[in-house]
């Protein structure tokens, strides 16, 4: 009996030791109905908001300014993937919701047709750059001014207008264009990197060259080049920029909406972000210019 009790004594205390360290030696803490704290809260601003898929074609001010968006998306939480391809595939994709945004959509002219085709389903929003420009380009230092006089110069161009896309609609007036002025010319499309590649080349060596172009655009900030006038006006009167998204995406992703709508740009704003992104490629460029511009973006999300 003894030896019984001492046992259940010394149970007791195990017990009790246990238990004591399990509550830490002090009583339950008192329910205030706070349900988190400070670190919860900075975890729920920072968490993963979803994906975000941008679609882009191979343009200049299109590459930075979708990858301007990306980094800020990405600030805010979101994962953000960038689909590059032509012009015409980029509706496509907004349509069928394959696509959640397209940064940059031309009118009333220069994406018309497209707009026409596919403006039921699709959401446009606001524009973020007016006053565009694009046509035939040549260099300044060529003895030449309009459409009409690349006849008497075919020789010297080896027959040949250096353009982009055969996608983008800047070819397709293009090709109207060859039309209108019944030139002797091949318009050859290639792509924007290898428009300009080739166009830098005549350039360096003083060399005559014709090509299609477009403002906004980075190269008219680091070569003197200039419109060959249009009599026909085929490439038509100057353009604003848009932006557009997939249906839905508003009543999804309202405060998306509210920060682009905010958006806007100039020639300063986008020629600097171009010239970054073209001097430090495209995700470091457009980090390092919004840090430069940190002021101006957090007009567009506030």
């Amino acid at each position: 009996m003894k030896l019984t009790r001492t046992w259940l004594a010394l149970l007791s205390c195990t017990l009790f030791i246990v238990a004591a360290a399990c509550n830490g030696g002090d009583p339950p803490p008192e329910d205030t109905g706070d349900t988190g704290d400070t670190g919860d809260e900075v975890d729920e601003e920072t968490a993963d908001k979803g994906e975000i898929v941008i679609g882009r074609n191979n343009w200049a001010e299109n590459i930075a300014v979708s990858n301007m968006w990306k980094v800020l998306l990405e600030e805010e939480g979101y994962e953000v993937d960038i689909q590059a391809m032509d012009k015409a595939p980029v509706w496509v994709g907004i349509t069928r919701g394959e696509l959640d945004i397209a940064p940059e959509v031309w009118l009333p002219h220069t994406d018309e047709p497209l707009m026409d085709q596919y403006e039921d389903n699709v959401e446009m929003h606001d524009i973020w750059y007016e006053n565009t420009g694009l046509g035939l380009v040549v260099p300044e230092y060529m003895d030449i001014d309009s459409i009409e006089d690349l006849n008497d110069i075919q020789d010297e161009l080896d027959g040949r207008i250096v353009g982009i896309d055969p996608g983008a609609s800047l070819t397709q007036m293009s090709e109207e264009a060859v039309d209108e002025y019944d030139l002797e010319l091949d318009l050859v499309t290639s792509s924007d990197p290898a428009m300009i590649a080739e166009m830098s080349q005549a350039y360096n060596n003083e060399e005559p060259v014709v090509v299609t172009l477009w403002s906004p655009h980075w190269v008219f900030s680091e070569y003197d080049l200039k419109y060959l006038d249009d009599p026909q006006n085929v490439y038509g009167d100057p353009d604003d920029i848009y932006y557009m998204t997939r249906t839905g995406f508003s009543d999804d992703h309202p405060e998306i909406i509210e920060w682009m709508n905010n958006w806007e740009m100039d020639d300063d704003s986008l020629g600097s972000l171009m010239a970054e992104i073209n001097d430090n490629g495209e995700q470091e460029g457009a980090t390092n210019w919004i840090e430069e511009n940190r002021e101006l973006v957090d007009e567009w999300l506030e």
